[in-house]
């Protein structure tokens, strides 16, 4: 067990990555994105593992970045950000993403930004029927860096994916499962168990095809998904040094209307 994540090994060489701050909403900050992408990497090399499940404990996947974190990037340089900060968020979803394993998200409750994004990275999505997606970082004035941008409109459509990253806009249980956002939608309390019987099945999937076909299903989509990553990093580095970031993140503290200026 690391400080935010568990890692649970189940019958049938399924893995479970299980983020546990669950009395932060799950929360995203450095330390447990690094922990993530540790956790992938490992279990990716690891020929034992035959699906990987990525869960959370409590109400929520996760309510989205750390608020301490982030008022403290209105002070951290963009160089810094660029080469210790993206390392581990985009190196959590750049792990998830290029896993050789079958992946599958267990979403339940509000799946905010990161929590959002790290979902959209894996294979497959499974949601209560309580569940939120929503892309709100251009409420904060900054974007969507960790592959949002490139998953979305090919998940779900460019109009869907402009009002869910241009206006914020949440997406509810009902909305994910009919636009393909998610695949299944289930029960709170029937979660868990769907989740490890579907990764059963992917288990049993030959894992050099699933793993051929994965890679070559993605290489098809891509303008790359590389060049994604890295125009987002100093574009990303830009935004949170601006006075809008700022005004954004004390608007939402304060619970008013923000007033950007665009500088």
């Amino acid at each position: 067990m690391t400080n935010n994540i568990k890692i649970e090994r189940l019958e049938g060489g399924i893995a479970r990555v299980l983020v546990a701050r669950a009395d932060s909403g799950n929360a995203s900050t450095p330390e447990m994105l690094g922990e993530i992408r540790d956790a992938f990497l490992a279990l990716s090399g690891d020929a034992t593992v035959r699906a990987i499940i990525l869960a959370a404990e409590g109400k929520h996947f996760s309510v989205g970045a750390d608020f301490a974190f982030l008022e403290k990037l209105t002070t951290t340089p963009a160089s810094e950000i660029k080469g210790t900060v993206y390392a581990n968020f985009q190196g959590a979803a750049k792990a998830i993403y290029r896993c050789p394993k079958p992946t599958v998200a267990l979403v339940q409750g509000a799946a905010i930004t990161v929590g959002c994004e790290l979902a959209l990275a894996c294979d497959f999505r499974i949601a209560n029927d309580k569940v939120r997606f929503q892309e709100s970082w251009i409420k904060l004035g900054i974007m969507p860096p960790l592959g949002g941008l490139f998953l979305l409109p090919r998940l779900i459509g460019m109009g869907r994916a402009m009002e869910m990253c241009l206006l914020g806009r949440p997406v509810g249980a009902e909305e994910a499962l009919r636009i393909g956002l998610v695949g299944e939608v289930v029960a709170s309390e029937e979660l868990a168990a769907r989740g490890e019987a579907f990764a059963a099945e992917l288990a049993a999937i030959a894992p050099m095809a699933y793993a051929t076909v994965k890679q070559s299903l993605q290489r098809g989509l891509e303008s790359s998904m590389e060049a994604e990553w890295q125009a987002n990093l100093p574009n990303q580095a830009l935004l949170l040094g601006s006075d809008d970031f700022r005004e954004g993140l004390a608007s939402v503290t304060a619970r008013r209307a923000p007033q950007f200026t665009g500088r």
